[in-house]
């Protein structure tokens, strides 16, 4: 499983012009689900995201978690980040997961979230989505479960 966190000032998200989902300052997360994962794996990764302290607290370093700047999540699903490139130049995406269990697991991805952080938006699985978003700092982290 991957996640590409984003720390933004704002995000949203649109499917056929229209808005169906957006945030305030917090994270912006594509989720990336292959062959092999399970919600074992879902679940080390969401504590990882949710314990990621990656805001800036009074003495400008980066100290502070969701919880503690009341951030919000928003959650879409990128099965794109498993591209294989490594031959010409059309990127394969054999590696991603099959739409079912990537469905099944992004669904368990949002409902755990949702225990944990009280504002948490999403985009559509499968869709033809446009995001928009001012990332802060910039600040984007990859998390991959095989290095975590």
């Amino acid at each position: 499983m991957r996640f590409v966190i984003q720390r933004v000032t704002y995000a949203s998200v649109e499917v056929e012009n229209q808005v169906i989902g957006k945030i305030g300052k917090g994270f912006l997360v594509l989720i990336g689900i292959c062959e092999t994962d399970t919600a074992q794996v879902a679940d080390k990764m969401i504590r990882k995201l949710i314990g990621m302290r990656i805001f800036q607290d009074d003495a400008g370093k980066t100290n502070l978690s969701l919880h503690d700047v009341s951030g919000e999540l928003l959650l879409i699903s990128q099965f794109t980040l498993y591209a294989d490139c490594k031959k010409g130049n059309r990127p394969s995406f054999v590696k991603a997961g099959n739409p079912e269990l990537a469905n099944s697991l992004y669904e368990y991805v949002i409902a755990e979230c949702k225990k944990h952080i009280p504002n948490v938006q999403t985009g559509s699985f499968g869709a033809d989505m446009k995001i928009s978003l001012l990332n802060d700092g910039p600040f984007t982290i990859l998390l991959d479960s095989d290095e975590i």
